[in-house]
């Protein structure tokens, strides 16, 4: 990695023109894979050339439809030569990489119950585990699903775990074996003023046969994004925004081979509204900003205490992060890119570059979305491949050279 950039920011390979919206590209094999939307129209599995950006082919489906902010919003994932994406309106589609066509798809969504979409749309992104695809649902008849990765026959599926969530499934270690985790919301209290109102749960499940393995029934968050993330020696921090902030929880396995979760602590200064954090040498890095609240980047230890914060200066705001040899690339949510050196000790920048734009977010028609979002909203995850960094905000996507 470069670890310092040249004056004018560093070097951009290629541009190309992308749909509005909060998708993020995945990259194998030197092609990048990016579901693009057009709200009037429907989905759209795009491939391109790393090295270059051309287009080398892409797959469309209707799916029209719109929803407060608006446009893409999940990443792909790539199997061999098969590629899984999920749209906003439930389809899920596994593509031939070779012939550019479907295997077979599938509607997370209608498939199981679902009538009125969520709030905003549905926001997985696809998990494979060995010969199983893995997402959730969400609707009245599943919780999380998982499919067979080649035929899409659904191999096992959890009952409703409750509330909507926008978080995907991760794969946390608990006592030396895989569980998948997965994060539901408390009740929305603006969006769903009908229904009663109860915590989330953030819930551990068998990955081969969909056997709830545990639950944590406390979670305080009414719009779960970031999936779990694992902390390492048993243990699963579990991240929001809406000033509702964190909780580290430890799963033990006891006599009888059953499990148990213990909340180690809960902090309401430290949270992600939309990305899980990043776990560096016993520090977590993520980046609270929130409706209400500008903490910035902020750094925290593995037992709760607040090492550092950015606040406003500068403003770190739903922005992603990556990390690579060492280093974290950044973006601040709207315009700039940084190179930062994580470090317990104090905020860290070796470098930073505006490379992003403003505009074109499909929410200036929305008053409470811009208000809410801001008039940027470049809040797409980043992928590195080969030294190359891409990244995008309402209308392009962008490869940026970050390597020497």
């Amino acid at each position: 990695m470069l670890r310092s950039w040249p004056e004018n920011g560093p070097e951009v390979l290629w541009t190309v023109k992308v749909g509005i919206g909060y998708g993020g590209p995945v990259v194998k094999d030197g092609k990048v894979y990016l579901l693009d939307r057009d709200d009037k129209v429907g989905d759209n599995l795009r491939c391109l050339d790393l090295s270059n950006g051309k287009e080398l082919w892409n797959f469309a489906y209707d799916a029209p439809g719109r929803v407060m902010f608006p446009g893409s919003r999940s990443v792909p994932i790539v199997d061999g030569h098969r590629v899984y994406s999920c749209g906003p309106y439930g389809d899920l589609y596994c593509i031939d990489v070779n012939t550019h066509q479907p295997v077979w798809n599938k509607n997370v969504w209608k498939d199981f119950g679902g009538d009125r979409i969520p709030i905003w749309a549905i926001t997985q992104c696809p998990l494979i585990y060995g010969d199983l695809l893995i997402l959730a649902s969400q609707a009245p008849d599943a919780g999380v699903v998982a499919y067979d990765k080649l035929t899409g026959d659904v191999k096992w599926k959890t009952p409703n775990l409750g509330n909507e969530s926008y978080a995907s499934p991760s794969v946390v270690t608990i006592d030396g074996e895989d569980h998948i985790v997965m994060v539901i919301s408390s009740t929305n209290p603006f969006g769903h003023r009908e229904l009663p109102q109860t915590l989330g749960n953030v819930v551990g499940i068998e990955p081969l046969t969909g056997q709830i393995l545990w639950k944590y029934d406390k979670w305080r968050c009414h719009i779960s994004v970031p999936s779990a993330v694992d902390a390492g020696d048993d243990k699963v921090l579990v991240v929001g925004g809406y000033e509702l902030g964190a909780t580290m929880l430890k799963v033990e396995k006891k006599a009888d081979g059953s499990y148990g979760a213990t909340e180690l602590f809960t902090t309401e200064e430290y949270g992600d509204q939309t990305k899980p954090p990043i776990l560096y040498k016993g520090y977590f890095y993520a980046q609270y900003g929130t409706n209400s609240r500008r903490d910035g980047l902020v750094c925290m230890s593995m037992d709760g205490k607040i090492m550092w914060k950015t606040k406003r200066d500068p403003d770190f705001n739903k922005g992603s992060m990556i990390l690579a040899d060492g280093l974290i690339l950044a973006t601040d949510g709207r315009k700039t890119l940084y190179l930062i050196e994580p470090d317990p000790s104090g905020f860290k920048p070796l470098a930073s570059a505006e490379v992003l734009a403003e505009g074109g977010t499909g929410s200036e028609n929305d008053p409470l979305a811009s208000r809410v979002g801001g008039s940027t909203q470049n809040w797409g995850p980043l992928a590195l491949s080969d030294g190359k960094l891409l990244i995008r905000d309402q209308s392009r996507m962008m490869c940026v050279n970050v390597a020497q």
